[in-house]
C-alpha cells in the first residue's frame, strides 16, 4: 500500500510539472487549476503513504533517512498548498514539484525496509526534534523557491512568465514570512537536538557534521532575519540568502550524510 501511494504522488507530481510547464508556454486556467490539483492529490497520497508506514511500523516515520526524506517533500508541499492560496503562479507549482520529485527520487534510492527503533530513537525529543525540523526545512524550502520566482521577476518583469508572478514586493514580502516562519522551528530543531544528544550520548554538543551544519544553517537564517530587521535588507540580495540558505539545508541533510559521516550517519 505505501509504495503503491508513493507512486501515485510520484507520478501525480511529475504531471503537476508537465501541466503546469505548459501553463506557463500557454496560459490556460483549466489547466493551471488541474496542475494545482494534482500537486494537492500528491499531497495527500503522501499522507496516506506515511500514515500506512506509521501503523505497519507501530511508530511515527522518522527513524530513518528513507523516511525524513518523504517527511521533507511532505512539509514542502504543505506550506506550498497554504501559499497557493494567496496567489495563482504555475511557476511556483512546477518548481516545488520539481523540488518535490528530487527529494522523492533520492529516498527512493535508499533502504526502505521498516526497522525495529534502536534505543537511541526511542525518545520524545527526538520525535519533536523531526517534528520542528519538518516545519523549518518545509519552510525553508518554499522560501527558496520564492527567491527563485523573484530572481524570474526581476529579470523578465512583466513579459512572458513574468506575467503571472505577482509583485516584487509581494514576493519580497512571503519570501520573509516562508522564513520568519521557519526560523523558530529552526531554533527549535537546534534545542531538541542538544537535549536529544544529551539524553542518548551524555553531552548537548560534540561539533558533529551534522550538528555543525545545521548551526551553519540556522546561522544563515539569522543572517538574513538580522539585515532585514536592521539594514532593510529586500530584493535580489534577500533571494540568494533565501537561495543559499535552502542550499545549506540540502547539504546538512544528505551532503552531510555522504561525505561527512559522524554520529547522525543513521538518522
Amino acid at each position: 500500500m505505501e509504495g503503491t501511494l508513493n507512486l501515485a504522488a510520484y507520478g501525480l507530481l511529475f504531471l503537476g510539472v508537465v501541466t503546469s510547464l505548459i501553463c506557463l508556454w500557454q496560459p490556460n486556467k483549466i489547466l493551471s487549476k488541474i496542475s494545482l490539483a494534482t500537486v494537492a492529490l500528491a499531497f495527500v497520497c503522501l499522507t496516506l503513504a506515511l500514515i500506512a508506514r506509521s501503523v505497519a511500523s507501530g511508530r511515527l516515520p522518522f527513524a530513518t533517512m528513507y523516511e525524513f526524506t518523504f517527511l521533507f517533500a511532505w512539509g514542502i508541499l504543505f506550506f506550498f498548498l497554504i501559499l497557493r492560496t494567496k496567489f495563482v503562479s504555475d511557476l511556483l507549482t512546477s518548481l516545488v514539484a520539481l523540488l518535490a520529485i528530487i527529494i522523492i527520487s533520492y529516498g527512493s534510492t535508499l533502504p526502505s525496509d521498516i526497522r525495529p527503533l534502536m534505543p537511541a530513537l526511542q525518545s520524545f525529543w527526538l520525535e519533536l526534534h523531526v517534528i520542528t525540523a519538518i516545519v523549518a526545512y518545509g519552510a525553508f524550502g518554499l522560501s527558496c523557491c520564492l527567491g527563485i520566482l523573484y530572481m524570474v521577476k526581476e529579470k523578465v518583469g512583466d513579459q512572458g512568465m513574468g506575467k503571472s508572478l505577482p509583485e516584487l514586493s509581494k514576493l519580497d514580502n512571503m519570501l520573509h514570512w516562508s522564513v520568519a516562519l521557519g526560523f523558530p522551528f529552526m531554533t527549535l530543531v537546534l534545542i531538541t537536538g542538544a537535549v536529544w544528544a544529551e539524553e542518548v550520548w551524555g553531552r548537548w554538543w560534540s561539533w558533529d557534521p551534522k550538528e555543525t551544519w545545521a548551526l551553519i544553517t540556522w546561522f544563515i537564517y539569522a543572517g538574513y532575519l538580522h539585515a532585514r530587521k536592521t539594514y532593510g535588507l529586500q530584493g535580489k540580495k534577500a533571494a540568494m540568502m533565501a537561495i543559499i540558505g535552502f542550499a545549506a539545508v540540502l547539504f546538512t541533510l544528505f551532503g552531510v550524510s555522504l561525505l561527512l559521516p559522524g554520529a547522525h550517519s543513521y538518522v
